[in-house]
């Protein structure tokens, strides 16, 4: 008698596409954890670690040394991309999420100013640059790593669980910030409640950790043959890609400004302009999460349908439409509850922006240079229109002393993005390299 064992194949199967999702999506999220976190707590920061007697120069330098992880996420994106592709994704990931967790345990355990003085700063320093540079080289590996396991018809569904880990990190980090917001004292937060909240980053990491390592590398990758791999995998990307760099890096350039916007700034946006309290303000951001966590792997499997080009644009557009009023509607009627109808409207559209924008940058670069040209599209946009985002926001508040300024910021990516992907669109049409659409 033989047996069929046809269930237990498809079963074995679908457990695996399930461990190479959460192996590849969980740096993402343990990446934007650390990032919303420091945001939150930047002022406590600022004021343990940045003492000066004015608390806006204390925040700013606490706000500097945030920054530097964008300004390291570049040089990110070029070493550990072109890593991705001369050696593995599987080899990538691994290292990426390592140097993530070395970043995260120096914040957990770092001495303040005042018990070991200047050291204190510069060891907070070279954890941002440490978490900078592994951020740089996560979003490459991890996406390559997931289109590349996929089925070619499911392509977008796989990579949108890319963004439905960073509703899942916005989720953990607004939710644990609430919390301790709500159940501690300034005085206990400031003492040790906001090495808690980054100590939950570091339980994630050794998971992802122990997965990555159990996970076969991609299919795509083992066929290139030494022949096919690039020796220079930077060098032949800027020669042959750069013009997919350029759009793909323009593409994002919308939906990281309104991630970015909505998302890290909001909370403070919500406390300073619409006079709410922080909690209120840390329960609107989860609700944002977790719309995003829920919907972005349904915006992927509609890119799979009915092509990754038509999604984004329509999700430009409305991005493009709905941000002057969904801020008049802010500061018209700044209740609780218009807040939270606002953020969870925001979520739809985040969701709908970078549900099927990780396969759509994945297939505009050949297989022997996807890691290293996804790696820097993706992050030399997210540091320009998403890092610097909260700085060019609270500028153009100052300037125009309007509190509607920030949704001019986002309108202006939104315009630059539709440029991109039509340009991208018609490229693909004139050279019929590209795959994005079904």
């Amino acid at each position: 008698m033989v047996c069929d064992s046809t269930p237990t194949t498809t079963a074995n199967v679908r457990s695996a596409h399930w461990r190479e999702i959460f192996a590849a999506s969980i740096g993402n999220a343990l990446e934007f954890y650390d990032l919303l976190i420091y945001g939150y707590f930047a002022i406590i920061i600022g004021q343990l670690f940045f003492p000066v007697h004015d608390a806006t120069t204390s925040l700013l330098l606490s706000m500097g040394s945030f920054g530097v992880s964008f300004l390291m996420r570049p040089l990110g994106s070029v070493v550990l991309g072109s890593y991705a592709d001369r050696v593995g994704r599987k080899a990538s990931l691994t290292l990426s999420i390592g140097l993530m967790m070395l970043g995260t345990a120096m914040t957990v355990f770092v001495p303040t100013y005042q018990q070991i003085g200047i050291m204190s700063p510069i060891i907070i320093i070279i954890a941002r640059m440490t978490q900078g540079f592994s951020s740089g080289g996560e979003f490459g590996a991890a996406t390559a790593f997931m289109v590349e396991h996929a089925d070619e018809k499911r392509r977008g569904f796989f990579a949108s669980w890319q963004m439905s880990t960073l509703g899942l990190a916005t989720v953990l980090a607004a939710g644990i910030s609430a919390l301790l917001s709500s159940c501690l004292s300034a005085v206990q937060i400031s003492e040790w409640g906001w090495r808690v909240a980054f100590g939950v980053g570091l339980l994630i990491g050794p998971v992802g950790l122990y997965i990555r390592r159990y996970t076969d590398e991609t299919t795509d990758f083992k066929q290139l043959g030494s022949e096919q791999k690039s020796k220079s995998p930077l060098r032949e990307v800027f020669a042959n890609d750069w013009h997919n760099m350029l759009l793909g890096g323009g593409v994002v350039a919308a939906a990281t400004s309104f991630n970015y916007v909505h998302k890290l700034y909001m909370p403070t946006y919500a406390v300073a302009q619409l006079h709410l309290s922080a909690t209120s303000s840390f329960v609107g951001a989860l609700l944002t999460g977790l719309v995003l966590m829920v919907l972005a792997p349904l915006v992927g499997a509609l890119a799979d349908r009915y092509g990754y080009v038509k999604i984004m644009l329509a999700a430009l557009v409305l991005i493009a439409v709905t941000t002057y009023p969904l801020f008049v509607l802010l500061n018209t009627w700044p209740t609780v509850t218009t807040f939270l109808l606002v953020q969870a409207l925001v979520g739809l559209l985040i969701a709908a922006s970078l549900g099927a924008l990780p396969a759509l940058l994945a297939d505009i670069f050949p297989t022997h240079t996807r890691g290293t040209g996804l790696s820097i599209s993706y992050n030399f946009s997210v540091t320009l229109f998403g890092g610097f985002a909260p700085l060019i926001v609270t500028w153009l508040i100052g300037v125009t002393h309007s509190k509607l300024a920030p949704s001019f910021y986002v309108m202006a990516t939104a315009a630059l993005s539709l440029v991109a992907i039509v340009a991208l669109a018609r490229r693909a049409r004139a050279t019929r390299e590209l795959i994005i659409a079904p």
